[in-house]
C-alpha cells in the first residue's frame, strides 16, 4: 500500500479490517459545499462511476489543500484533519469516515 501525502491505495489481494463510523454520502461538488465527513480523520473515497474524477482536500477556510484523481470503482483512503473539507468533480464520488479495527 503507498501511504504517500496521506492516501492509500486498496489492495485487493489483502484485506484490511475497517470499522465505519458513519453512512456513506455523495461528496460535494465545489468548495462551497464541501465535507469534513463528521470531523473524519480517516475518509474512505470510493468513485462508484465509469469516468475517472478529481478530488479536492481544502481546509475549513476554504484553503486548498490538494488534489488527485480518483480511477473508475477504484476506492482510496484519505488521511486528513478533523476540520479539512473533501469535494470532488461529481457526486459519483462518495465519502465515509472509517478507522482501522
Amino acid at each position: 500500500m503507498d501511504f504517500r501525502y496521506g492516501i492509500c491505495s486498496v489492495n485487493k489481494e489483502r484485506t484490511m479490517k475497517l470499522k465505519l463510523k458513519g453512512s456513506e454520502v455523495a461528496a460535494g461538488t465545489s468548495s462551497t459545499n464541501g465535507s469534513n465527513v463528521g470531523l473524519a480523520k480517516l475518509v474512505q473515497v470510493h468513485n462508484a462511476g465509469d469516468t475517472a474524477r478529481l478530488v479536492s482536500l481544502e481546509t475549513s477556510a476554504a484553503a486548498l489543500i490538494g488534489t488527485f484523481t480518483i480511477f473508475p470503482n477504484a476506492t482510496e483512503l484519505m488521511d486528513k484533519t478533523p476540520t479539512d473539507e473533501i469535494f470532488a468533480a461529481h457526486d459519483d464520488v462518495k465519502l465515509v469516515e472509517i478507522v482501522y479495527s
